[in-house]
């Protein structure tokens, strides 16, 4: 392949649920033994259609809860079938309160060199509330413990438009994750799946989220406090101090560049084709068994919807969208054939338009699903 791709790697494992989480997971960890025999093979069933990566993200779920061998044995396999990039960028999720310098030394040992801690916020109320099971000074010890180890590549979460989190309350959690110096932050707006737990509470106390205008203050003020900051905003909800700390593997995701996903509920994409896993891990244990990979669907994505997500994700991103590129690969000319609507919105300064580039404001970022159905 021309193009290296980019390993995802589930672990649908949690210890409890947060109660905002729609992703699926299980408590189940007599079968984590036998999740990772049944991922060996997966792990092996691809390499007639993938050759290298460069980059590797373990997510979940909580990888954090897989002991080190457990996680060398993961690894042991996917260089056994695969070329690894030697400067591949290798991420795991962490809980805080998973982990500890012995942890994070062992990690590292194993070429981890990207860390992503689920902080969500540094305020134990809010912890508590959103069903998280560590507390801030575990978030703190968590992001000590990591420096101590060596990682200099260091990213965490942050969730903001959660009930009684105020506009001061939000700015004081921003400058408290840049007090640390992460390399990465994420920041979030909460979303509720109605068959979650903190859904169901909204619904019975008469709470909503947050009003569209109090969404734009919460979004603007993250933006202009971490780019003070000097973190450069290349996502929506991505933050980088520098363009080397961008996610890499993110960045696929983003760019239509093929990936592939192992374990349950777990995407892929390749030669213009996407296909997912089926969710329930004792379905992906049992059908990997019998030799069979626990696909759940596939789909070939026509020229059209190619456009159309290109169109969709490049206005989500600081980079925007290459139009010469859009042209030659869609066959699809903007200016020409969106002139008027691109004119009004570089006009209202949602859009800009310099270097062959167009490319989204804050402003524009602020509402680029909008912006992606014009």
């Amino acid at each position: 392949m021309k193009k290296k791709a980019g390993l995802y790697i589930h672990i649908p494992f949690c210890l409890s649920k947060c109660g905002y989480c729609s992703f699926y997971s299980t408590q189940s960890f007599n079968l984590i033994p036998e999740y990772i025999a049944a991922l060996k093979k997966e792990i092996k069933y691809y390499r007639d259609f993938f050759s290298s990566f460069d980059t590797i993200y373990i997510g979940g779920g909580t990888p954090s809860l897989l002991t080190p061998e457990q996680i060398a044995e993961i690894f042991t396999e996917t260089s056994k079938h695969y070329k690894i990039d030697s400067h591949a960028e290798i991420t795991i999720e962490v809980n805080p309160g998973d982990v500890s310098v012995e942890y994070f030394q062992a990690l590292q040992s194993l070429g981890i060199n990207r860390l992503n801690i689920g902080i969500q916020s540094f305020d134990d109320k809010l912890l508590k509330f959103l069903g998280r099971r560590h507390s801030s000074e575990d978030a703190i010890n968590s992001i000590e413990a990591a420096r101590n180890t060596g990682f200099h590549n260091l990213g965490i979460d942050l969730i903001y438009g959660v009930h009684g989190l105020n506009l001061k309350s939000w700015k004081n959690t921003l400058q408290k994750a840049v007090s640390f110096a992460p390399e990465h932050i994420s920041c979030y707006q909460l979303s509720l799946d109605e068959n979650t737990p903190l859904y169901r509470e909204y619904f019975f106390k008469g709470w909503g989220l947050h009003h569209e205008n109090m969404e734009l203050k919460l979004f603007l003020e993250t933006a202009e406090e971490l780019e003070n900051a000097g973190y450069i905003h290349y996502e929506i909800s991505n933050f980088a101090r520098k363009d080397k700390f961008k996610s890499r593997h993110n960045q696929k995701y983003w760019q239509h560049l093929p990936y592939l996903g192992m374990g349950p509920s777990a995407n892929s994409f390749l030669n213009n084709k996407r296909w997912w896993n089926k969710t329930p891990v004792k379905i992906y244990i049992k059908e990997i068994a019998t030799g069979k990979m626990p696909v759940q669907d596939l789909e070939t994505l026509s020229n059209e919807q190619l456009r159309l997500e290109a169109w969709f994700l490049g206005l989500r991103t600081k980079a925007g969208i290459d139009l010469k590129f859009y042209n030659t690969k869609y066959g699809d000319d903007l200016l020409a054939n969106k002139k008027n609507i691109i004119h009004v919105l570089v006009k209202n300064k949602l859009l800009k338009l310099n270097d062959g580039f167009l490319r989204p404001t804050l402003l524009g970022m602020a509402v680029a699903d909008s912006l992606a159905l014009i």
